[in-house]
């Protein structure tokens, strides 16, 4: 089939690369000059590194250079896209500087009405159609009362997406608005250059230390299959339901003993900065790797935060920029970087197919993180953010190739309805709401790895599981498992060979 894709991040790149090898053709847009989704450089902010190490970051058949750090930068992370999709022949695939405007279905497809940068239009017609416009595709950024008074001032509001270069702070006065960690990022960025470093934090959120204890790797705690087990899930394990069980006291014992010991080595007393609740809490927020130096800059001066405040008001004060917070402080504020999330949307779809994939809060009813319930021919990938966010999509990709090769086992369109709304009330629950309108899976990447593996029975083996409840996940264990459903399609393998190391087989297939 022609496969049309929308994006060309991670979810994009490895969706069109599993396809192409699955035998169709594909065709992936992206209004960006480069492939990299969020790495890209009109969207990289100053700052920007990946939050998990670069193994757990790495699709399973591509390792990241050795040569890279530990935590790769933005600009590292989108060459090593670009390696990706040059090594697996996807350039002649792509279409960048090309926004899909609009993409409605028609008899056996979609047609889809583009637009390249310099204003030339065209019409693509598909027989099938996967979204990977990314979750944090657009940013969402407050409409503050005040702003013309305050840009006809020369104060500028941005988000932190559009705020490229750490020299334009300098001898400003920057407030970044948010505490995750693109806010935390921008701040350390900016601290040396600006005028002064404001950070307006609505609400603090929990920071994991790179190393606990300057020594041990925060991987070896979060990014295993015990770290987790930790979070109840819908569905628990055997072991997950002794955790959650007669385990429980010791489980909540593990996980708040990382928080307590992030309040000392980041001296988060002192600073005035330890957040409500306990570490548990985390999954209820942001996922939070600490920023390098950003507590030293506040504990300097170079980074002041203003913890539970909030901007209402832009304006002016004997003609300079400022903003106002909820308790009447006035900053000067000649820049406002906004690090304040995103908005999930799909507008270049008709509003009556948007309405067949939202329920009634907006939330997208997604089976398996993948499927609309009501709208065939379509298909999401990316809509499954984790910590494990290019494995996650690059199982979602081999799960679309199998149903369009029919070979996924789905069930009846009520209980599959029903699974999506369970999940939903789940997620409400276990992370307080904040699941990005059921894109966010965080932190049970690993739950839907294996769920959408075992559908295809196509799961790694249970010896490397095992391992993985220790061991940090590494991604380079599931390499075999494109492999496999190509074989299993009957298509030729021609890939390159990355030269990874042998893998345990796959479990026998369903």
């Amino acid at each position: 089939m022609r496969i049309g894709i929308i994006g060309a991040g991670v979810a994009g790149l490895t969706t069109a690369k599993v396809l192409k090898q699955a035998g169709h053709d594909v065709v992936v847009f992206d209004k960006a000059p480069d492939v990299g989704g969020v790495w890209g450089v009109t969207r990289r902010y100053p700052g920007v590194s990946t939050q998990s190490p670069k193994t757990q970051y790495s699709l399973s058949d591509f390792p990241m250079p050795k040569d890279y750090p530990e935590w790769p930068s933005g600009p590292q992370v989108q060459a090593y896209f670009a390696s990706y999709a040059d090594h697996f022949g996807l350039p002649p695939h792509l279409r960048l500087n090309t926004a899909v405007t609009r993409a409605r279905p028609v008899e056996g497809g979609w047609s889809l009405e583009v637009r390249d940068t310099d204003g030339t239009r065209d019409t693509v017609g598909v027989d099938r159609l996967v979204v990977a416009n990314g979750v944090f595709c657009e940013p969402a950024v407050p409409d503050y009362p005040g702003l013309d008074e305050f840009t006809e001032a020369g104060g500028r509001l941005v988000a932190a997406t559009d705020f490229h270069d750490a020299e334009e702070a300098r001898d400003r006065h920057v407030l970044v608005v948010g505490y995750g960690k693109s806010a935390c990022d921008v701040a350390v960025a900016i601290s040396g250059t600006a005028a002064s470093t404001d950070v307006i934090a609505r609400q603090l959120l929990w920071k994991v230390p790179r190393r606990i204890g300057g020594l041990l790797n925060f991987k070896m705690l979060l990014l295993t299959r015990m770290g987790e087990a930790l979070f109840r899930y819908l569905r628990p394990s055997g072991f997950e339901r002794f955790l959650h069980g007669p385990g429980n006291g010791l489980r909540r014992r593990m996980l708040n003993s990382v928080g307590a010991v992030s309040v000392r080595q980041y001296r988060l007393k002192k600073l005035g900065l330890v957040p409500e609740g306990r570490m548990e809490d985390i999954v209820k927020g942001a996922i939070g790797l600490g920023t390098e130096g950003f507590f030293e800059g506040v504990e300097a001066g170079t980074i002041t935060v203003h913890r539970d405040r909030t901007v209402t008001r832009l304006l002016t004060v004997s003609g300079r920029p400022h903003a106002r917070l909820d308790d009447g402080t006035l900053l000067a504020a000649d820049t406002v970087v906004c690090a304040t999330g995103f908005r999930q949307e799909v507008p270049f779809l008709d509003e009556e197919i948007q309405q067949q994939l939202l329920d009634e809060r907006g939330n997208f009813m997604l089976y398996r993180q993948i499927m609309p319930l009501d709208a065939p021919g379509l298909y999401f990938n990316g809509y499954n953010s984790s910590f494990f966010s290019p494995l996650n999509a690059e199982m979602a990709a081999v799960w679309i190739a199998a149903d369009l090769a029919g070979l996924v086992p789905l069930p009846d369109p009520r209980t599959r309805r029903q699974r999506v709304v369970d999940q939903i009330a789940f997620m409400d629950g276990a992370t307080d709401g904040h699941h990005c309108r059921n894109t966010k899976i965080i932190p049970f990447s690993l739950h839907n790895a294996d769920e959408v593996l075992d559908d295809l029975g196509l799961n790694i083996g249970r010896r490397v599981r095992a391992g993985h409840w220790l061991n940090p996940v590494d991604p380079a264990a599931y390499r075999r498992v494109t492999p496999a459903l190509i074989e299993r399609l009957g298509q030729p393998s021609n890939d390159p060979d990355p030269q990874l190391p042998a893998a345990e087989p796959l479990l026998p297939s369903n």
